[in-house]
């Protein structure tokens, strides 16, 4: 079976399902509503279930890349269309291929305008990360790359909230500039590769043959990583993201927090490291320095905030610090746990903006002094957010746990002050979520809250396979 599956160009179906129906729900009459959700569901499905194919046949313990495909796309310029996927990927692109019709099920019927527009906008978006993430050529990477920025851009402004105007414009540029690094990084590596061979390109499994002089490593690194540190995002190039997470829809918020923030992150993994391992040693004290201040500045700044979508905003940077520092210790155990914290982040987080999208659609606030009591009137929605809020802390016998000791076990064999301090990070997270559940959920009810309605089937459906994700 697996031989049999391995003939069929899984991967393209997988990241060309989404954007082949992103052009046919754009060419579908706009009073075809039904038309255009049939359509949006068959495309994702698709999607999911040529990645469940990849992964029953996928062969675990191979370093290799595997489901290879290769086709030449522009010759001159030797830029080739090369998919491939590793465990890294792997886990990656399932994340992807799970959050999009969850996300799809939870929003659209609070979707009053331009429905057909923002299901485009969803599938492009889909198909643009899975391409990403399953890309080898480098060309195609930041093709991929780039077409990721214009369908956020648009999800914010036109369904975001009140600020939308300017957190879209921010995270447009703030990525554009990241891009605009990375971009010239590429163009730079493959230049040096030509000079030295006489063979043009874009292979990032053969650019890593690359001949690099010390001080051409560690340029390219800070290129590379310029692009990366800006999605992640690492301090103190976060600026943009509270914004965009606080202004987006929903969809936004939880594409953002599950799997847009991660491409920063398995940047590092797939090209910084590997491509200029030179450079990421000499660098690493920096790096691991920020994504340490990032851990404790967004767990000190999710204290004070009153807005509870702000809040698990900030709580992003903390936890990608997480993420961040992992990867970057060079302990095995600290990667796996940057690695496992990547995915768990993107569960528990993601279910969180789902549930406050929830909680806003009713009560038309996110303030956490309009609420109050909410545990009486909407227990199955404070059920969900328990758990998901304590996973995210990394309570043990949830997925977080796991991912979270493994980091700060990474850390304290680096160093016990890195160990120390990414425990801390976890303390506080603690601290700033359960207080905001308490004066959230716990207490009287008041007059805004003592009417809303709980969740519905729907919302429910959606946000469970994701608590059933927590657990491990």
């Amino acid at each position: 079976m697996s031989a049999f599956l391995r003939q069929f160009p899984l991967l393209s179906v997988m990241v060309w399902a989404p954007l082949v129906g992103a052009l046919v729900v754009a060419l579908t009459p706009a009073k075809a509503k039904v038309a255009s959700r049939l359509v949006a569901w068959a495309s994702m499905l698709l999607s999911l279930a040529a990645f469940l194919a990849v992964a029953v046949s996928f062969t675990v313990g191979s370093a290799d890349y595997q489901f290879v495909e290769e086709v030449s796309w522009i010759p001159s310029l030797g830029a080739s269309y090369v998919l491939g996927i590793d465990g890294i990927s792997l886990l990656m692109a399932g994340l992807t291929v799970v959050i999009f019709p969850i996300v799809t099920l939870a929003t659209l019927d609070f979707v009053e305008r331009g429905q057909k527009a923002y299901i485009v906008l969803l599938l492009v978006l889909e198909g643009a990360i899975l391409g990403a993430f399953v890309s080898l050529d480098l060309l195609l990477f930041f093709v991929f790359w780039e077409a990721m920025l214009v369908p956020m851009y648009f999800l914010i402004l036109e369904w975001g909230s009140d600020r939308r105007s300017y957190a879209a414009v921010k995270f447009f540029l703030y990525t554009m500039a990241g891009s605009a690094l990375l971009l010239i990084g590429i163009v730079y590596l493959v230049a040096l590769y030509f000079g030295q061979t006489g063979h043009l390109t874009f292979d990032s499994r053969v650019l890593g043959s690359t001949a690099l002089t010390s001080r051409e490593s560690m340029l390219l690194f800070v290129l590379f990583s310029a692009g990366f540190a800006v999605k992640v995002p690492v301090f103190p190039f976060h600026t943009w993201l509270p914004d965009a997470h606080t202004e987006a829809p929903t969809a936004g918020s939880v594409i953002l927090a599950a799997v847009l923030l991660k491409l920063g992150v398995y940047g590092f993994l797939r090209y910084s490291i590997p491509l200029f391992p030179e450079g990421a040693r000499k660098l690493l004290p920096l790096i691991i320095a920020l994504g340490l201040v990032g851990i404790i500045y967004g767990a000190v700044v999710c204290i004070v905030q009153k807005d509870l979508k702000r809040l698990i905003a900030y709580s992003s940077i903390s936890h990608l610090g997480f993420c961040v520092v992992g990867v970057f210790v060079g302990i095995l155990q600290g990667a796996q746990g940057g690695v496992l914290q990547m995915f768990n982040h993107g569960v528990s987080t993601g279910a969180l903006f789902l549930l406050v999208g929830a909680l806003y659609q009713r009560l038309h606030s996110r303030r956490i002094e309009d609420m109050g009591g909410l545990w009486s009137t909407m227990p199955k929605l404070g059920g969900l957010f328990l758990i998901s809020a304590l996973a995210s802390i990394g309570l043990p016998g949830l997925g977080g746990f796991v991912s979270e000791f493994l980091v700060i076990a990474g850390g304290f064999s680096k160093s016990a002050f890195v160990g120390a301090v990414a425990a801390g990070g976890m303390i506080l997270s603690a601290i700033y979520l359960l207080w905001a559940f308490q004066r959230a959920f716990a207490g009287a009810t008041n007059e805004r809250t003592a009417t809303l309605s709980d969740v519905g089937p729907k919302e429910v459906v959606a946000v469970l396979p994701l608590v059933l994700l927590m657990v491990g």
